[in-house]
Order: C-alpha cells, then sequence, then structure tokens
C-alpha cells in the first residue's frame, strides 16, 4: 500500500446520508486513504458529524467553510490534497469496499480508471450497464472524450468524477469552475483529458451507489439560473473536440435545453419556452445524428418545438 489515495468529499447538509457514506469510505479495503471533508456551511449537524469521525481515525482531514457552492468545496480538496491518486465521493452517496483497490490496480499506465455504478432509490438498487461493451485495454483520449457524450451507448461511463480514480499530475493547474452550480465534473474532466491527452481504463464492475431520489439535490432543481450552466457547460466541452466530433455536445445541448423547455411549459414561463424552443430548433440536426438508432426520442422533440406560446 505505498501509494496514498486521496477522496476528497464535499459537505452541504446531509446529516442524513453522511455517517453511511463516510463509513463506506474509511472500510475500504485498501486502507492507505487520506479523506479530505470540506464542509460547505452546513446548517445541519454535517459539520459536527465530520468532526467527530476525525477524532477517531486520522486519515480525516475536515475544512469548514462559508457556503460557496459544491466548486468551492471541491477547489479546496484540489487545493490540500497529498496523495498520490484523487478520487471523488458525494457526500449522500456510498462506495463498495474494494472501490478504491480495484481502481488503484486498472489505473496502472493509464491516467484516469473508470468504474460502473448502481442508482439507489428507497425503492431499489439498479446496476447501470453499457449498451455497447467498452472492449479496449486502455481507451484513447478520443473516447476518453467522446463516451461520457454517447450516453445511451455508455450510460456506465459518464462523465461524472465520483466513478473515476485521477493521477494527481491532471490536477496541477486545472479546477472546477466555481461559477458553475451545475454539471461543473462534466466540465472539469473533459478540461483534464483535452489537456493531458488522458487516457483510461474501464472496469465493468458496478461499485460506486448513486442516490437519486434526493428531492433538493441540485439535479431536481426548478431554477432557470442554475439549469442554464449546463448548457454553458456543453458549449464549453464543444470547443475542446475536435471539429469532426463537436456534433455530439451539441446533441447533448439539445437535450438539456428540452429539459429546460419542458420545466417553463410546466412553470408557465412564456419567455423561458420561447428561448429554448429556439436552442432546440437550432440544435436539432446534431440531436437527430447522435440519437440515429433511438428514433422514439424524436417525437418528444417535435412536441416541445411545436407548443404554443402560453
Amino acid at each position: 500500500m505505498k501509494y496514498k489515495i486521496s477522496v476528497i468529499i464535499p459537505v452541504y447538509n446531509v446529516e442524513r446520508y453522511i455517517k453511511r457514506c463516510l463509513d463506506s469510505v474509511l472500510n475500504q479495503a485498501y486502507e492507505n486513504l487520506e479523506v479530505l471533508l470540506i464542509d460547505d456551511g452546513s446548517t445541519d449537524k454535517s459539520g459536527k458529524i465530520c468532526d467527530a469521525y476525525a477524532l477517531n481515525d486520522a486519515r480525516i482531514k475536515v475544512f469548514h467553510k462559508e457556503n460557496g457552492g459544491v466548486s468551492s468545496a471541491l477547489n479546496i480538496g484540489l487545493d490540500n490534497f497529498t496523495g498520490n491518486f484523487v478520487g471523488f465521493v458525494d457526500s449522500d452517496d456510498w462506495i463498495e469496499p474494494n472501490m478504491f483497490h480495484e481502481l488503484l490496480s486498472a489505473i496502472k499506465n493509464v491516467d484516469i480508471a473508470v468504474c460502473s455504478y448502481f442508482t439507489d432509490s428507497d425503492l431499489c438498487s439498479d446496476i447501470i450497464k453499457n449498451m455497447k461493451d467498452v472492449n479496449e485495454q486502455i481507451i484513447d483520449t478520443e473516447n476518453m472524450l467522446l463516451y461520457p457524450l454517447m450516453r445511451d451507448y455508455y450510460m456506465g461511463f459518464c462523465g461524472y468524477m465520483w466513478n473515476k480514480l485521477f493521477r494527481r499530475e491532471l490536477f496541477k493547474d486545472l479546477r472546477f469552475d466555481e461559477n458553475l452550480r451545475y454539471a461543473q465534473d462534466v466540465l472539469l474532466y473533459s478540461e483534464i483529458v483535452k489537456k493531458y491527452s488522458a487516457k483510461g481504463r474501464y472496469i465493468n464492475k458496478p461499485l460506486y451507489h448513486h442516490i437519486i431520489d434526493r428531492d433538493d439535490s441540485i439535479t431536481k432543481t426548478k431554477s432557470f439560473d442554475i439549469k442554464n450552466d449546463v448548457l454553458t457547460v456543453y458549449k464549453r466541452v464543444e470547443e475542446l473536440l475536435p471539429h469532426e466530433y463537436k456534433y455530439w455536445a451539441r446533441g447533448f445541448y439539445c437535450y438539456h435545453a428540452s429539459v429546460i423547455c419542458d420545466l417553463a411549459r410546466k412553470k408557465r414561463d412564456k419567455e423561458m419556452l420561447v428561448k429554448m424552443q429556439g436552442e432546440i430548433k437550432a440544435h436539432y440536426d446534431d440531436y437527430v445524428r447522435t440519437n440515429k438508432e433511438f428514433p422514439e426520442k424524436f417525437s418528444r422533440m417535435e412536441e416541445l418545438m411545436s407548443l404554443q406560446t402560453l
């Protein structure tokens, strides 16, 4: 266990979940860990729980800060970790006992190791699988960029940070964009792969448990201001792609515009509805191109584009 893995966990008002998360990390089969807990101004007992765990395990470092958003919390972790490798865990999620052992074994000769995951709710736990096999022993830079955008084919890969292990050198001069509150991990992941021509390896095993039924999670927000961050992200991801593959980012942009469009319909926001209809129409050809094997999706898009103003 000569290599140290730093695990960065942003914490904000998760007293219901944080103990399960920390127990799963601290009980890893691979024990040479450094666990950085960044309490982002929690108003519940989360910060106190972190402090209590730190008293009983010297591997834990706790940072308390004023609330500034998840990106600022993650960046404190990136500014203070000392490990050879870096992993991320959301504080409401939890991991399998062998996750970091498996990822460390897989990262030899590559820059990033990736595993599949579960989506968990109060009712069930589902294994997320890829539609197409990731057969490469080593995944080249091009596919490391494209797999997260080809989500219907490679759902188990995705662009999140939490189902991956990274070499420390990848964070030498890159950080999360603190102006983004949503999808910032997708952008940083893409920036890392592009800047360092990163290669990877995929483990076809679900080792991470991602909670999907929190009503107060950022992914379920109804704020247009926050939702629009994801559109900013995919425009910036598009800039990172080779010309011949930019349409993949535009197709994903179109999908997220449709999500905001549907929310505008439900909220009866005429201005936002019209704006997002325009974004869908502008990128619809790319959406069709990236979903040619899923024509059943087109009727939803066409319905949204044809909606009369409210």
